[in-house]
């Protein structure tokens, strides 16, 4: 009998392993060798760059997991041997960086990279960026961000794809298939809800209902975990007053469970230690139990699971099963990543990217940049025999600040500027130089007297105008949204002679040019566009390219706008139009002649420029948009319907080019109030002058859910549903459409 039992046990035994992937078999052997320090070595992430000789001991020890901030295949193979072949196990590290939108090599930030509304391109540029990047020894991109954004004053809003979920969401994901495709490692950021600080203020307090968290936020990193991303980076906020890297609602309730993710969680840089000063806890060792009972799985540059796991392991406190499965996470994405088995990159014969990159760069640059106001002084008439272009501005011919934001390795002797782009080209334009300014915060009035001397001889003026890299990005948030600097008295100069200005705004975000948009005579939006800026601009201001981008984000006319959305709720008093203003209220009115409703007394509700908006060097005429029903079963107790909507677009200007058509759905009523419009899908199509085409979309059920809640006493209960309710939808070019 015991016997028997025995021969049972070792077949059941057999068939689990058998079951088992070679990954799981490969992760429980090694995972079974290793001491507890070993394990916690793992979960360690360091910059070697900072004391390196004592981070190079700890390597030697088997006490690092991880480096980032490392530099180049030579050195990163040098730190790799140290793991490899002086520890008892030979594990080896993952090196990571900041890739962000682009290597060596830059393109858009990625708010401009939104604007192409064009996934594929933006894949095409994250595989490139992955080629670059592998040849020098990094196998892990902290990047993409998909925070989505509703406040410009906040400066990591360079780093996303805007103010929409579904934008956001599409352009993460290829961002993820494109880094991972070539070998290198996601990590999707920042998780979550990061985007809704306070003020506008970095690293600051959110709060976002449950039901707004799921409906907005966190949409782009589920996005992002469908397409296969391998890491999730904590944000640095407390989200409604718990920290992220000590939030297991976040980490383990809705990422392990809900979404049965396995992709390593890191924090971001020493956000765990952060609690402290946060106010969460009372010293680091109560931060790191926060955190690994939140299943923060690798420490960024905190030291707070080297310090104290051990400790709190041997007083009960840990298990060291809570251990196991967060080194399993960091050993099953280095097993997925190749580094067991080739742990080394060559150090000759470097990728070069340069040939398929000034392409490839060029046409992200182009796709990036939007047309916001056109009298028709553009495209520039290359043919033009006596055509004299004063270029002028603080941004005309900046290597480095065309970059943006978060470029830590860009070559800015690759960068080719506007100035450079013009002078370049064996055109008939006389080009002339003068830039006014020195950059973008300069003060000084002295050069704008010269550039005002110089337009006076010029047919056409372009001014480059906008924000230095440096105002954009982490930590770096601004509560004046104007031209910084002297740029907006220079526009007022250049304005004044009376010469056609073009205002060319190379940005981090949307500014509040209002007064200079009056003033132009025609705006190209730019953001900041990488290393190809220049060409990219030429190419769009001469007419070889039409401008096809569309904001990802709501420009506001004032900051007092702040925050403006396209995909807002109504409210029972809806503004009116036109509203009565400061100035037009009668002295001495009483409180109730100028009627109630949701309004500002100095500004109009609107934008000064809606989400999607863009213009082209042509026109287009869209048809009425067509509903057909597919699926309609009234007897079900929960909404099955799906919707076919249709609209025929023709080109009817005179050149070929791409237009984004935009489809916004409206649930009229419903269990929860819900946004005035929201964009449900969208294309980019290429349309000849003079064609058109019929544009389709099919709009499921679980298209037009939403999170819903109720209470039962204290308890708060959510799921998603879609509503048996009425829907109007509409194609248009931009969400500035009624519903």
């Amino acid at each position: 009998m015991k016997k028997s039992l025995l021969l049972s046990f070792c077949f059941l035994l057999l068939l689990s392993c058998a079951k088992k992937s070679a990954e799981d078999q490969f992760i429980d052997n090694l995972l079974s060798q290793m001491t507890l320090e070993e394990k916690i070595g793992q979960m360690n992430q360091l910059d070697p760059s900072w004391n390196a000789e004592e981070k190079e001991a700890l390597i030697r020890e088997g006490k690092v997991g991880s480096i980032f901030n490392v530099v180049g295949a030579k050195e990163v193979n040098r730190l790799q041997r140290m793991a490899v072949e002086e520890t008892r196990l030979g594990i080896p590290l993952v090196a990571a960086r900041d890739v962000i939108h682009g290597y060596h090599h830059i393109y858009p930030i990625p708010l401009g990279q939104g604007a192409t509304w064009n996934p594929d391109l933006v894949e095409r540029a994250a595989q490139l960026t992955a080629q670059e990047a592998l040849s020098d020894g990094i196998r892990w991109a902290f990047s993409p961000m998909v925070d989505v954004a509703h406040d410009p004053r906040w400066g990591r809003v360079a780093e996303g794809y805007g103010e929409d979920p579904l934008l956001t969401s599409t352009m993460g994901a290829a961002v993820v298939k494109g880094y991972q495709a070539e070998g290198m490692a996601a990590c999707v950021k920042h998780f979550a809800g990061y985007s809704a600080s306070e003020g506008g203020r970095d690293y600051n307090t959110t709060w976002i209902p449950e039901t707004q968290l799921r409906d907005i936020y966190l949409p782009p990193f589920k996005a992002a975990i469908e397409a296969g991303a391998m890491s999730v980076m904590c944000s640095f906020n407390a989200l409604n007053g718990l920290p992220s890297s000590a939030n297991p609602h976040l980490n383990i309730d809705i990422l392990r469970n809900e979404w049965k993710s396995d992709a390593l969680l890191v924090s971001d840089w020493g956000s765990g230690s952060d609690l402290v000063p946060h106010g969460l806890c009372a010293d680091k060792k109560e931060a790191a139990l926060r955190c690994i009972n939140a299943r923060m799985e690798m420490d960024m540059q905190g030291n707070i699971y080297t310090d104290y796991l051990a400790e709190l392991v041997s007083e009960g406190k840990v298990k060291e099963s809570q251990i196991d499965e967060c080194v399993r996470s960091i050993l099953r994405l280095k097993y997925r990543l190749g580094l067991f088995d080739n742990p080394y990159v060559p150090e000759e014969n470097q990728t070069d990217i340069s040939a398929a990159f000034a392409e490839l760069g060029t046409k992200v640059a182009e796709e990036s940049a939007v047309l916001l106001k056109n009298n028709g002084v553009l495209p520039l008439n290359i043919k033009h025999s006596t055509l004299n272009i004063l270029i002028t501005g603080p941004l005309a011919h900046q290597k480095k600040e065309q970059l943006g934001t978060w470029v830590f390795d860009g070559d800015t002797s690759l960068s080719v500027t506007p100035l450079m782009a013009f002078n370049s080209q064996h055109s008939t334009f006389n080009i002339i130089f003068e830039p006014g300014l020195t950059y973008s915060r300069d003060k000084s009035k002295t050069g704008i007297q010269k550039a005002v001397k110089a337009a006076k001889k010029a047919d056409v003026v372009l001014f480059f105008c906008g924000e230095e890299a440096i105002l954009s990005g982490e930590a770096r948030c601004r509560t004046d949204l104007n031209l910084p600097g002297a740029q907006s008295e220079m526009m007022d100069a250049l304005a004044a002679t009376g010469k056609p200005v073009v205002m060319i705004v190379m940005a981090g975000r949307p500014l509040t040019i209002g007064k200079q948009v009056e003033q132009a005579a025609a705006v190209l939006y730019a953001f900041h566009g990488g290393t190809m800026a220049g060409p990219a601009l030429y190419n769009l201001l001469t007419g070889m390219a039409v401008p096809s981008g569309r904001l990802p984000i709501t420009f506001p006319k004032m900051v007092g706008q702040i925050p403006l959305y396209y995909n807002r709720h109504n409210t029972g008093r809806p503004s009116y139009d036109p509203p009565m203003l400061i100035d037009e209220i009668p002295i001495g009115c009483p409180q109730f002649s100028i009627g109630q409703s949701s309004y500002w007394l100095e500004t109009p509700t609107e934008p000064l420029f809606p989400f999607g908006f863009g213009l082209s060097y042509t026109t287009f005429e869209y048809g009425e948009t067509t509903i057909d029903t597919i699926v309609n079963d009234q007897q079900s107790s929960i909404n099955r319907t799906s919707y076919l909507v249709q609209s025929s677009i023709k080109n009817t200007g005179n050149y070929d080019a791409y237009e984004v058509a935009q489809l916004y759905a409206h649930q009229l009523s419903g269990d929860l109030v819900r946004p005035i419009k929201e964009l449900k899908g969208f294309q980019k199509i290429f349309l000849p002058a003079g064609e058109s085409r019929l544009v389709s979309f099919t709009v499921t059920p679980e298209d037009l859910g939403y999170w819903h809640e109720k209470h039962d006493g204290l308890v708060s209960q959510v799921w998603f549903a879609t509503d048996k309710a009425e829907f109007k939808f509409k194609i248009a070019p931009n969400s500035d459409i009624s519903l």
